[in-house]
């Protein structure tokens, strides 16, 4: 396998616009200084690990918080869904800002936003009231996808993929911690003492991040959100590279998402295979680990052999982890296997995905928010028809529908790649 003819079309793809040419290894700030590169990637990925975090808060809780208000589990399973909702309505009207506003002011005004929405979330009675607050705090939740195009516009091209890499490395980071930290403290504490908790530090590293972030090489002016996402169909239409990212990841995510919001209620199941407790629950999350290793090693990947075959590997592991989970649903080992083989598929697609869109136009934020709202559009539509499905058909029903999203972003990303 040779790594030249794919780096050197990856790098072609990927050439930053002339406004962010400026190279990630030295940041420099208004008049040369800045942050150095290790401070400022740790910063950001610590960001974006609390920050993402809030989105899968109340996954591993959901059966705690149904205990609360004393309803079946299965009825406050779309409070998930509900999150990755909000987080693809606040994608559609803050991350394309990163392409003229100013990202410091951006990021603590979020944070705000999103820490006092959190702990409100932790003071509602009621499951409708709860979703409400989680959209908001979810909606606000997108300071990673204002930061991500920040580290892709400064790599330089032959180490863009590592660096996208280490920062979704924090995205995964968080998304593990609050599986299993969340767990672990909701049943020690209650579900409430943990929203609480993510409010707090959701807002000190908002502020942190603000402090740390270089200032901007780029013209700063005003934008209309609206006519942002009025513009971001043609921008899809006039690149078929971010058209392919987007169809694939969209059912790589969907396929992730029906899984793993859904297998806390199949873990938890009084009547199931396992009836776990909600601590025991949350300690599976710690297989999401996968991801967090696997995400620098694609970024590498990336670099060396080009996207596409990074990207393919990717969903062909997350392919051969569906028969694993839908013999997992009485087989332990088979949903332990199952598990390793659905992160590290789905974070090598991510990553490759992710770093093809941002090289694909000239405005990274514009085609990152393209991306990452079809992603979470389709988590969200996934992991809502998964609850109910769960309910009906049982784990049997959760898997048919993650094979037939994998399919369809298979094959609606082939189809686009085959009109370029």
């Amino acid at each position: 396998m040779t790594a030249t003819p794919a780096t050197s079309a990856t790098t072609s793809q990927l050439t930053p616009a002339p406004a962010a040419t400026t190279a990630l290894t030295s940041l420099p700030g208004a008049g040369g200084k800045g942050p150095r590169t290790g401070l400022l990637l740790t910063v950001i990925s610590v960001c974006t690990a609390i920050t993402a975090a809030n989105i899968y808060l109340a996954t591993p809780l959901l059966g705690l918080i149904a205990k609360d208000f004393g309803v079946p589990s299965s009825s406050v399973g779309w409070v998930a869904s509900v999150g990755q909702l909000g987080y693809a309505v606040g994608l559609l009207l803050f991350a394309p800002l990163g392409d003229t506003a100013d990202r410091r002011r951006l990021v603590w005004m979020l944070s705000t936003v999103a820490a006092v929405a959190v702990a409100a979330a932790g003071l509602m009675r009621g499951t409708p009231a709860l979703a409400a607050a989680v959209l908001v705090a979810c909606a606000a939740t997108v300071v990673p996808q204002l930061l991500v195009p920040l580290v892709a516009e400064r790599a330089p091209a032959e180490r863009r993929g590592r660096h996208v890499g280490a920062v979704v490395t924090g995205l995964f980071a968080g998304s593990v911690a609050a599986r299993v930290l969340g767990g672990l403290a909701g049943q020690a504490y209650g579900w409430r003492p943990v929203f609480f908790g993510a409010a707090v530090l959701t807002l000190a590293i908002g502020v942190l991040t603000a402090a740390v972030l270089p200032p901007e090489t780029r013209p700063i002016r005003r934008s209309h959100p609206l006519r942002v996402i009025a513009g971001l169909p043609g921008l899809m239409v006039s690149s078929p590279a971010l058209r392919a990212a987007c169809v694939r990841q969209a059912g790589v995510f969907g396929t992730w998402s029906a899984l793993w919001t859904t297998l806390v209620l199949l873990l938890t199941d009084e009547h199931g295979a396992y009836a776990m407790s909600t601590a025991t629950a949350g300690l599976f999350g710690l297989f999401g680990l996968t991801s967090a290793a696997a995400s620098p090693l694609a970024g590498t990947l990336i670099d060396r052999f080009g996207t596409h075959r990074v990207m393919a590997t990717g969903y062909a592991a997350a392919v051969v982890s569906l028969p694993l989970f839908w013999l997992g649903g009485e087989h332990l080992w088979a949903l332990c296997a199952g598990a390793i083989l659905l992160h590290a598929g789905f974070t090598a697609g991510q990553v490759a995905n992710q770093t093809r869109a941002l090289g694909a136009t000239s405005t990274p934020s514009a085609a990152n928010t393209a991306y990452v709202v079809c992603s979470f559009a389709s988590g969200a539509i996934t992991s809502a028809l998964a609850g109910p499905a769960f309910g009906h058909w049982g784990w049997d029903g959760v898997c048919v529908i993650a094979a037939v999203c994998a399919v369809a972003g298979w094959v609606g990303g082939a189809l686009v790649a085959r009109e370029r």
